[in-house]
């Protein structure tokens, strides 16, 4: 792998976060022509022997009622017009009343969108394009302050089973340890200091949070697969297989709950199984999120070990000895603060880096526009970025350590979870 000058220098096209991007671009195209190879190999046969038996049907069909093939297929037409609209052979509950309208925003919000419902009216499609776009942002929001509160509280257990731990390891110590604390004296109480300081510090492993969150997952996708294949009739495991797209809010819609016009439990039992189903796809939906975004962390890890692996030592200009002259920042260009900070100047050009517009006067020289627009340009990415941190609460931390681990800096549920945990922290 060639030498990555942006990665050492702070800017450029290749520096470390566009090389990670490029790493999880070719790896996600590298995983849907997997998952395109694997599913076209599992489901192509089915999809042939559907249509060879449709084939079949449809023939005899025609040949029994004396039907052209030109009349039965106007009449299919029809018919998938009217399946547009909700009409099914079955008898299901009605689309659009107040609970079957509720049902489809509580869809639309949570981007589930199963497809069984869908305006049909120029007037509900201009309406669903603005009530989606408030509703899926304030349900994207709602989303990421579970996580923020899943998280938090998640490493409230962990701390306290920790220092639990802690605790009995010193309420019990060994003889020989013992013997050493009593002939230490103060060294005793420091060491107690010290586990106190390492208390404090100690941050949950996104691998715990990681265990935690599955685990509840599995439990709520069981419970609501047990409830549906009671109520609905489905089998355990396609009932598993429904949760999973539900939750997920994949929503194909092959598969959609309480759509039936009754059920055989009466009518008290039907409005607890709708309660019921919203709760179990609410809960569903939280755990999922939150389980995808902690998953996305252990992915960023694993690309971030990949670039380590493939990192080259830097021999940039000013690196390691292998230049032995400075560089020196060109004049009469605006060189942003966070670049200015990272070359090696001398006494010379102090004066002329602390302020530009003095040391323009000096050298007599001005700026021109096209530096002028760049520095505004640059001046406004970090306004923004700042503005960005102060709305997740967790301001950057200066310096260079919150750059080793390459999570710091996130947005949205990156930037909820950047230093909560083990190896988001920047103290790593």
């Amino acid at each position: 792998m060639a030498c990555r000058s942006g990665c050492c220098c702070g800017f450029g096209p290749f520096n470390e976060d566009n090389a990670r991007f490029l790493m999880l671009a070719v790896f996600i195209i590298l995983y849907l022509l997997c998952g395109a190879a694997v599913f076209s190999a599992l489901e192509q046969p089915m999809e042939a022997q559907a249509k060879d038996r449709w084939a079949q049907r449809f023939e005899q069909f025609s040949q029994k009622n004396n039907l052209s093939k030109k009349e039965l297929d106007n009449f299919l037409r029809n018919y998938e017009e009217a399946n547009l609209a909700g009409i099914r052979v079955d008898t299901i509950r009605p689309r659009w009343d107040f609970t079957g309208a509720f049902y489809f925003v509580g869809t639309v919000v949570s981007t589930i969108g199963f497809g069984m419902t869908t305006p049909a009216t120029i007037s509900g499609k201009i309406f669903l394009i603005f009530y989606g776009l408030i509703g899926c942002a304030s349900t994207i929001l709602f989303f990421n302050l579970f996580l923020e509160r899943v998280i938090t509280v998640i490493a409230i257990v962990l701390k306290s089973c920790h220092e639990r731990r802690h605790l009995r390891k010193a309420v019990l110590p060994q003889h020989g340890r013992r013997r050493l604390s009593e002939g230490s004296g103060g060294g005793g109480r420091g060491g107690r200091g010290g586990r106190g300081e390492g208390l404090a510090g100690w941050k949950p492993s996104v691998y715990c949070v990681m265990l935690i969150l599955g685990a509840a997952a599995i439990l709520v996708s069981c419970c609501a697969s047990a409830m549906y294949s009671a109520v609905e009739g489905w089998g355990y495991l396609d009932s598993l297989y429904y949760c999973f797209v539900a939750f997920s809010t994949i929503g194909f819609g092959d598969m959609v709950s309480s759509q039936m016009f009754a059920y055989d439990q009466g009518n008290e039992n039907q409005t607890a199984y709708r309660v019921g189903n919203f709760l179990f796809i609410l809960t569903g939906v939280c755990c999922i999120y939150s389980l995808f975004n902690v998953i996305s962390i252990v992915i960023k890890q694993v690309l971030n070990w990949l670039l380590r692996r493939l990192e080259v030592p830097c021999r940039c200009p000013g690196r390691g000895g292998h230049q032995p002259h400075t560089r020196h920042p060109r004049r009469n260009v605006v060189v942003p603060g966070h670049l200015r900070a990272r070359r090696d100047l001398s006494i010379e050009t102090d004066a002329v880096n602390d302020s530009e517009a003095d040391g323009r006067r000096m050298s007599g020289e001005m700026i021109s526009m096209k530096d002028f627009l760049a520095a505004n340009k640059v001046n406004l990415a970090i306004m923004q970025k700042q503005l960005s941190e102060m709305a997740n609460g967790h301001p950057r931390q200066s310096g260079s350590s919150s750059r080793h681990n390459g999570f710091s800096g996130g947005v949205g549920a990156l930037g909820i979870m950047n230093n909560r945990l083990a190896e988001t922290s920047v103290d790593r």
